[in-house]
């Protein structure tokens, strides 16, 4: 139940950017720096805390044997991902991108025969696990009744901007993730290495400011330090939850996959933010229904992801 638990807590953080990304979208910023400038306020604030906890030479020592592995992973696991999520945030609202986001679950899924479990003394090619992928069809079904009402009040030009985006994202993510869970191989924990793969994206994030200057000009001081509320929340708080969530279960795709279905929740977190703070209606009957089936399929997923054989479990010392 750990993985799960710090799964929630992760998505209650990460629903933070759908808010505030709208946020500033509504206030004039412009995707680039809501992108771009998460990133970089994320650095000092992850190099301080590995620093404190006496672990930024083993990272260095991690990352120079496999430079160019952490530049592409990284730059697919943190830049493919939110860039595109800020740039739908131009597009749509906050609520409908994280109602989108949940297709994640169902990525996470179909990536599974790219990688290998160990099951017991063997090394075997994933399988995509099929029970948690009806699961996670129920999950999303009932994000899809959510958000059906606002969809459709919403051009279709519109609704690809903020859908294609985000749903290259939702493949973006966990394969970024998971490559860098094998090639770190359990020597670095979370801080470790959301601050490496944070420094290893930073030449995408330097080209994309740049690109930002000479396009839109620099932030406001507003976006800047709504930037910075992403950058902690989002960017150090519920990445390093949501890694250490993975980490605990890395090697078993479908105890992976029912981490990574917690995400699901983001939108019930994003959706009261948005309620909250910039005044959006309160959800009709159908989506409440929806809320519920997310609910059930959750704890689905949860129950359907602990039925494993005993090998499987002496692996992962669980």
């Amino acid at each position: 139940m750990r993985p799960i638990i710090l799964g929630l807590l992760a998505a209650l953080f990460f629903a933070v950017t759908f808010v505030v990304n709208r946020a500033m979208d509504l206030s004039g910023g412009s995707w680039i720096w809501s992108a771009s400038l998460r990133y970089l306020f994320m650095v000092p604030f992850l190099i301080i805390i590995v620093l404190a906890r006496k672990n930024l030479r083993p990272l260095i020592n991690v990352m120079k044997e496999q430079p160019k592995s952490w530049l592409l992973w990284s730059f697919i696991g943190f830049g493919l991902f939110y860039a595109p999520l800020c740039f739908a945030a131009a597009y749509s609202p906050g609520w409908l991108i994280a109602g989108t986001w949940q297709i994640t679950i169902i990525s996470g899924s179909l990536l599974a025969p790219l990688f290998w479990e160990t099951i017991g003394n063997k090394r075997i090619r994933g399988k995509i696990p099929l029970k948690g992928l009806l699961m996670s069809s129920i999950i999303l079904l009932g994000i899809i009744l959510m958000q059906i009402e606002h969809a459709q009040s919403i051009p279709m030009s519109i609704v690809l901007l903020g859908i294609l985006p985000v749903i290259i994202a939702s493949f973006a993510y966990p394969l970024g993730n998971r490559k860098m869970m094998e090639i770190c191989n359990g020597r670095l924990d979370a801080y470790q290495r959301v601050l490496g793969m944070t420094i290893a994206s930073m030449p995408f994030w330097f080209l994309l400011s740049i690109f930002g200057l000479f396009t839109v000009g620099p932030p406001s001081l507003q976006q800047s330090v709504q930037a910075l509320i992403v950058a902690i929340s989002s960017g150090v708080i519920a990445t390093v939850l949501f890694f250490m969530a993975t980490d605990l279960v890395r090697g078993n795709m479908q105890q992976l996959a029912a981490v990574e279905a917690t995400q699901s929740i983001e939108v019930l977190f994003a959706l009261a933010g948005e309620i909250v703070l910039l005044s959006l209606p309160i959800p009709s009957p159908l989506s409440w229904i929806g809320m519920f089936i997310v609910t059930f399929g959750m704890i689905a997923h949860s129950y359907v992801s602990r039925i494993k054989k005993e090998p499987a479990s002496k692996a992962l010392n669980v």
